[in-house]
């Protein structure tokens, strides 16, 4: 998808992602105001029966009074006496309490209040920790705690403003994610652009340092001339290069070859190109496969050697042995080197991209060579094993496949 239809998309979305937020913040507080609205309501009808029952109230209007004044409280409740008994509990789980007759009482035609012991407890301790409970005192030095928690309505109206400060936070999250991957994609296009012109223009030069060569052969009888091969060894290998880029932005085609012998053929390129004192040793099983993108993974290879020949200060040994896994699909390419070592705080830290011990380093070859392994070659690429002043191994870990597509 284009870069910036992306973006256009991803604005379209956050906009309606906002509305989203608005429009369930209005009718959350439109709801919390209704409820507010209810309960005042109810509180002006209290009010306006006290002050009609003010006039004229009999012991029967009185009793219904007080019983609906009492039923009114829209907040859960429990009433107990000073040993601690329960008497009375509104806005509760019903199915914990109820009347039940005794069999003494059932004589009597009296009923017994029972209910569910641990459950009252626990609502007790939580409704001491909200509020201070009421006295009510009573006859004969009796009295009463009536023990309160906070309404839902209230309840709602606390934690309101957080639900809402999270959501805004999602969305603020939301939106940093979306544009920093449209930066990002768009990044990415100008530099997959810049590297498919690279390739393009390296086409020219390229054929032309071809064509010098067999002119040379064919001017000087050179065709068995070692300096002759070595230039079109190096000719084959920006050949190469200009793939590499040419590939950058697509994904790439994975082949089945031999390792070793993929591994061998970049090797032996390699180390007539490095100092003499610089041993290179390949072994391991020389049978396996796995699938590969040949032109890729040889830049795996260069960053990877390139990275242990600067790790060695003079004369050392590089090793790169192949193996399998004995019961998995997998391929293990380890190469290791005698150099300085990586500090084990830096194990992960050595793919990040701009991470470089050199001075004129630029800290890409590493993260590169990760992104090739893990997103074209669907492998798996860490440092196994490094000690300060003895040496580092990297392992690549492939896939083993029978065939590829």
């Amino acid at each position: 998808m284009n870069p910036y239809e992306q973006k256009r998309r991803w604005k379209y979305l956050l906009l309606a992602f906002a509305v989203v937020i608005a429009l369930g913040s209005l009718l959350y507080t439109r709801f919390l105001v209704r409820g507010l609205e209810r309960q005042e309501r109810k509180n002006a009808q209290i009010w306006a029966a006290s002050m009609r029952q003010l006039f004229s109230m009999d012991d029967n209007d009185f009793y219904n009074y007080v019983t609906s004044v009492r039923d009114s409280l829209s907040m859960p409740a429990i009433v107990v006496d000073e040993k601690g008994d329960f008497v009375f509990a509104r806005e509760l789980d019903s199915t914990r309490t109820w009347i039940q007759p005794s069999a003494e009482n059932r004589q009597v035609g009296k009923k017994a209040l029972k209910y569910d012991l641990p459950y009252f407890k626990a609502k007790l301790a939580y409704m001491a920790s909200q509020h201070e409970p009421i006295r009510i005192n009573l006859f004969s030095s009796q009295y009463w705690l009536v023990y309160y928690q906070d309404s839902v309505l209230l309840t709602e109206l606390r934690i309101f403003p957080y639900v809402q400060l999270s959501v805004i936070s999602v969305f603020l999250l939301m939106a940093y994610i979306a544009f920093n991957t449209s930066r990002k994609s768009e990044q990415d296009q100008v530099w997959v652009g810049l590297a498919k012109e690279t390739a393009h223009q390296l086409g020219t030069p390229i054929s032309s340092l071809m064509a010098w060569v067999e002119l040379i052969k064919n001017k000087f009888s050179a065709e068995d001339d070692p300096l002759v091969a070595e230039m079109e060894n190096d000719i084959k290998r920006l050949e190469i290069v200009a793939d590499r880029f040419s590939k950058i932005g697509s994904k790439p085609k994975l082949e089945l070859h031999n390792v070793y012998n993929v591994v061998k053929d970049y090797v032996d390129y390699f180390k007539v190109r490095v100092s003499n004192k610089i041993h290179f040793e390949l072994t391991g099983d020389q049978a396996v496969e796995a699938g590969l993108n040949v032109p890729l993974f040889d830049w795996v290879l260069e960053n990877l050697l390139k990275n242990a020949v600067n790790a060695i200060d003079e004369s050392g040994n590089i090793r790169i042995d192949i193996s399998a896994h004995p019961t998995k699909p997998q391929v293990y390419v380890d190469i290791s080197d005698t150099g300085k070592g990586i500090p084990r705080s830096k194990f992960l830290t050595v793919f990040e991209p701009g991470y470089t011990t050199r001075k004129r380093g630029w800290g890409l070859g590493l993260s590169l060579t990760k992104r090739m392994i893990e997103n074209y070659h669907n492998g798996h690429i860490f440092v196994k094993d490094s000690e300060l002043g003895i040496g580092t191994t990297f392992r690549i870990i492939l896939e083993n496949q029978t065939s590829y597509e």
